[in-house]
This record gives C-alpha cells, structure tokens and sequence, in this order.
C-alpha cells in the first residue's frame, strides 16, 4: 500500500515562529500546552444543595416571553427528558420554548461533590460556562458580571440582599457573597488537585435587567451609563408612545449590546473589526477581570484564564487592551476565544487573525471537528482521508507552533449536538440538528457502529495536535439534539433514571430509550487520558501524516528515538500496513492483535496506538 505523503507541522510552521515578535504579553501560557479540558455547564451538572435551587422570584425577567406558572417548580434530576412539566400546561409556547423555563438545580456544591470524579477521569482543566448572575439557564444575559450566581451558592436571598448594599460602579464597595466564596472553594480544590480554571463571559452584551441597563430604562439619556450601550433612539417623555431603541446581539431584545467606538468599518459576523467599547463600560469589565483573577488582590486564589464568547463581535483594539490589562496580573492567565461562524451553515470562521499574540492565546477549534466529523462518521457528506488532511494542514499552516499546541479542540458543547448523536444523523454539520428543526432528526439511542464510529473519532481528537476538550456528559456516553437537547441534566451512576421517551415532536417515531451512565464510555475515556498523559510527543506540534488513502489513515506523532504511530481504518476491508523498522513496539491503545511483528493489519472500523521506541527509518 503506497503512502500518500509525508508531513511535518513543526517544519511547516516553524517560518512563522520566527518571524513573530516574542515578549511576555503575545507567548502562550506554559501550563496550557498539555491539558485535558472539561467544559462544566453548572445548572445541569449536579444538584448538590436542593436549598438553593432556582424560584420564581431569581428567575423573573422582564422580557421573559411569558409569565412563570404558578405551579412552576424544580424538576426531579432523573425524568424523563421528553415529559413536559406539569406546570407546562398553563404556557402557550411549544415544547422547546417550555424549556427555557425548567431548571434543575445544579450548584457549586454539586461540583465540589464531584471533583474526585474529574481528577479519576484524568481532567486537568475546566471550562466553566458562564456563573455570572442571571436570570436564564445559560446565564449570557447578566444581571450583573461582578457575582457569582445567587442559586449556585448556598444562601441567594442574603447574597441578594448584599448585592443591593453595594454601589455596582464602585468596586470598593463590592463584597464576597456566599455564592462567590463557594465559588473561590472551588478554584482552592480543583487547584489543589492540579486543575486548571478558566470562567465564560460575554463582554459583548448584557441582559435587560442589567444594573446599568435598568437605570438607563428609568433615566433614558439623562443616565449616567446611557453611553455603555447601543441605542440610537431614546424615549420621548413628552409623548405616549415608547421610542427607545436599541441593538441586542443578533437581533435578540433582551441581550442589549455594549457600545462600540472608534470603528473604522460596519461590522459582519466572523469578521474582525478595529475599535473599541466605551470607555467607561471598559473600565467596568476590566475591575470584574481584576476580582476573579486576583481576588483580594491573591493571585493564587484567582482562575486561570477566560473563555469569551461571540468574540468576533467584539473589536479587536478591546481584545487588544484586555490581553495586555489580564497578562500584567496573571502572566500565565490563559484566553481563548469562540470564533466559530462567518456564514452558517457552510463557512467557519479564520481564527487566525486572533492568534497573532496580541489578542487571544487559543480559540476553540471546531474548524477541526467539523471535516473530522465528515471522515469519520457516516454522512451524506463524506470525505477521504486525502481530503480531511489537506483541511487539516491548512488550518494548522495558519498558526503558530505554540498556538496549535494551545488549541482547544472542541467537537460538542452546550451550543451543538451531542457527540453521539452528531455522529447518529446524517446531515450537515449542526444545521437542523434537533426535532423542532428537522423531525427526522433521529433523537434515539444511536447504533452500536454510532459508537464504534465515535470511539475512532475520540483516539483521533485525544492524539492531534492541540489539546482535546470534553463537554460535560459525553464520557456518561449521553446523547442529544441541538441546545437544549444536549443541556439535559448528567446521567451520574449512583442514580437511577425514568426511560426517555425517543421524541415527543415527531410524529415519525415513538418508544422509549433505556437511558443512565455508560460505564464503558467512561472506561474508553479514561483509556484516551492515560495515553494522552503518558505519551508526551502527543503534547508537541509534531505530525507526520504516512498514509491517507480513500477511507484508511495513519500519522505519526512525536520525534528522534520515541513516536507514536496511530492508524485508522474507516474502509469496508481489511488494511494491512509495514511499520518502518524500530527497536521495539508497544500496542498503547487498542487491540493488541493488530500488530504481529512489523506489519499492522486493521480490520473495518479498527483504529490503534502504537508506541514506537529506538531506530526507525
């Protein structure tokens, strides 16, 4: 069998290093070159404390699209996904539209609860989604961004009561809530246990009850922060007729977006922008920066970094200052930025522009996932192993060394389908991807070569350049459409779920699906961290692609006397392949029958790990 080409990222890319400047401000942290990422969405990753759990009264919006029941209440952790609440029937919106409306109260010390199980599952970072208090479920609709969440803490009627003692302009008068020291307890414990800490924030807008947005609704142009958002009409109080107008991020009225100044073009979505935020809503997001990084002026107790979201609607000479204000108190402090669609659903972002050393240090890499998905699960738009490594090269040629190794490789997260169930249906990359979309969209417990197919793809994202990232749940082997269908509440082992039922939106399909934690996935998961964790050369830039043929493909990773050779079959026959010649060779992941001396035969849908140690040419 010929080989299709040989590849060195290192060689590639190597120009662009040195002709980069270098200085403490544009490298990338040392801690993120080798890490294992766990994005936790916290509402739906353990109830630990029922006496914080979400009301009425901490859910109230002033835009909500109608009113909460009076029946509303928590629902249980372990029904069935599909079963509308009892208190749904009084709403006049659909199924999904329902959703917006459960909670199921996950809460830092559910978290606390389970650090032991990150720390067993071989995670060394976590991405949290957003904490800051808020109405909604995905909280990118603040209240305010200098708080920790009421309901996440242990006591949200004295947090609420503190926070309207204080002057939110003023940072010295902001104080430590319960829900932000609990918060703090967590950093202190995941730190202890080696794991890093990154916090999600939208900087690009806010939610409508806002501190600051509520004074300007009372105050119209008279308020003191009427200069923080964009609103091109005020009210006229001298009419009866309302004339406040006003932009929300993509046209959605209850996030309004903060200013932005000295812009030199219009801005379009996946495209980066020079200019700036106001002055003044700046300053405010630099002193919330300042408490979490650094609080009580302790940097040991501050997170890591920040993931930001929307990133490309924000200017660039922003990032720019932020990069610059975030490095000079924690040198080592990580950004990575969501820089995902230009045109949706068929042209992903350039992140490149970001990741010169002045802006972000990574961003998260679906441009990777998505051709991945294509070659390895079974679509209607399939490509070769020729193709998925011309598209990976050229995204990898776009960056710097020290940038690809700090990549995040996201495949699913709170905002796409579920692994499973991405590689389950057939159709395009996240595009009518859940039931009220498409109700063919298949919602069932995927096939058993669903999870073969998968499997592959998971060696593969756990030994590329870059560092793979887990979204909470897939190691449970959970399933799910679109958000919300893949924000359902954990499947924890010690708990004993209601079957779900396969969709309550199509007509096409009915029955039930056993559903609970899949300890075999986890076990694979385990198996993918230890060899990450074991082979250093998986933590390099260094690939060398030796075979990439129709559906059959194989890399070499890592340099001079230890490499790891993996290959992959995604082909309907048998592949057989002459490993170059080596003092000794170790099966690391896989079936230890694959290999017999020098050659390596792969069976349809087989894929391995081979630890290659001494000569080799």
């Amino acid at each position: 069998m010929k080989t299709y080409f040989t590849f060195s990222l290192l060689f590639l890319t190597s120009i662009s290093l040195f002709s980069q400047p270098v200085s403490p401000v544009s490298t990338t942290p040392g801690w993120a070159k080798d890490v294992i990422w766990y994005q936790i969405f916290v509402e739906r990753f353990r109830n630990g404390d029922p006496s914080n759990d979400p009301t009425p009264e901490t859910m109230h919006v002033s835009s909500n699209f109608e009113d909460i029941p009076a029946s509303w209440a928590i629902t249980p952790w372990t029904s069935d996904w599909y079963k509308p609440d009892n208190w749904a029937s009084e709403l006049s919106s659909d199924f999904y539209g329902q959703l917006q409306l459960r909670r199921y109260g996950g809460d830092l010390q559910g978290v606390m609860d389970k650090i032991d199980y990150l720390v067993d599952l071989g995670i060394t970072a976590v991405y949290f989604n957003p904490l800051n208090d808020a109405p909604s479920l995905h909280k990118y609709d603040a209240r305010n961004y200098r708080h920790i969440d009421v309901n996440f803490g242990p006591d949200p009627e004295g947090d609420l009561k503190l926070i309207m003692s204080e002057d939110p302009a003023d940072p010295d008068t902001w104080q430590w809530t319960s829900a932000d020291l609990m918060f703090l307890q967590v950093v202190e414990e995941l730190h202890q246990k080696g794991i890093r800490v990154i916090l999600d924030y939208s900087w690009n807008h806010t939610g409508v009850d806002f501190w600051a947005w509520k004074d300007i609704l009372k105050n119209q142009d008279s308020s003191a922060y009427a200069k923080w958002y964009e609103i091109s009409q005020f009210d006229d109080p001298g009419t009866a007729e309302d004339e406040f107008e006003y932009s929300g991020w993509i046209g959605i009225s209850s996030l309004p977006e903060l200013r932005k100044v000295d812009t030199r073009v219009r801005h379009s979505s996946g495209i980066p922008y020079e200019g700036d935020l106001d002055p003044k809503a700046k300053a405010h997001i630099f002193e919330v920066s300042r408490r979490w990084l650094a609080p009580m002026g302790d940097t040991s107790r501050g997170i890591d970094g920040f993931r930001l979201d929307v990133a490309d609607h924000v200017p660039m000479g922003f990032w720019r200052d932020y990069r610059k204000f975030v490095r000079s108190i924690n040198p080592q402090a990580y950004l990575v930025g969501e820089l995902w669609w230009k045109i949706f659903p068929d042209h992903l972002m350039d992140p490149s522009p970001y990741l010169k050393g002045d802006v972000f240090d990574a961003a998260m890499f679906y441009q990777v996932y998505r051709p991945a998905r294509y070659f390895f699960a079974k679509t209607d738009y399939e490509i070769t192993a020729g193709q998925l490594v011309d598209s990976l090269t050229y995204q990898w040629s776009r960056l710097r060394p020290e940038v690809i190794q700090v990549m995040m490789n996201t495949a699913s997260t709170h905002d796409s389908p579920r692994l499973l169930s991405s590689f389950g249906n057939r159709g395009k990359y996240k595009y009518r991807a859940k039931p009220s979309d498409d109700p063919a969209y298949v919602t069932a417990k995927p096939s058993a070569e669903t999870y073969q197919r998968l499997k592959l793809y998971l060696l593969f994202q756990f030994t590329i350049p870059g560092n793979p990232h887990i979204w909470n749940g897939e190691e449970m082997g959970m399933w799910g459409a679109d958000d919300p269908d893949c924000r359902k509440p954990l499947w924890w082992p010690e708990m004993n779920f209601e079957p779900e039922r396969i969709s309550n939106i199509s007509p096409l399909v009915t029955g039930y699906d056993t559903v609970g934690f899949n300890q075999e996935m986890y076990d694979y998961y385990k198996l993918l961290t230890s060899l990450r964790k074991k082979c250093k050369s998986l933590a390099t830039t260094d690939i060398s692609f030796v075979l990439a043929e129709g559906k059959k493909m194989i890399y070499l990773r890592g340099a001079q006397n230890e490499k790891v050779l993996v290959a992959f079959n995604l082909s309907d026959e048998a592949m057989t392949y002459t490993i170059p010649r080596s003092e000794k060779k170790t099966v690391l992941f896989g079936d230890e029958a694959c290999l017999s001396g020098d050659e390596l035969i792969l069976e349809p849908l087989q894929s391995v790990a081979v630890l290659l140690e001494g000569r080799s040419d």
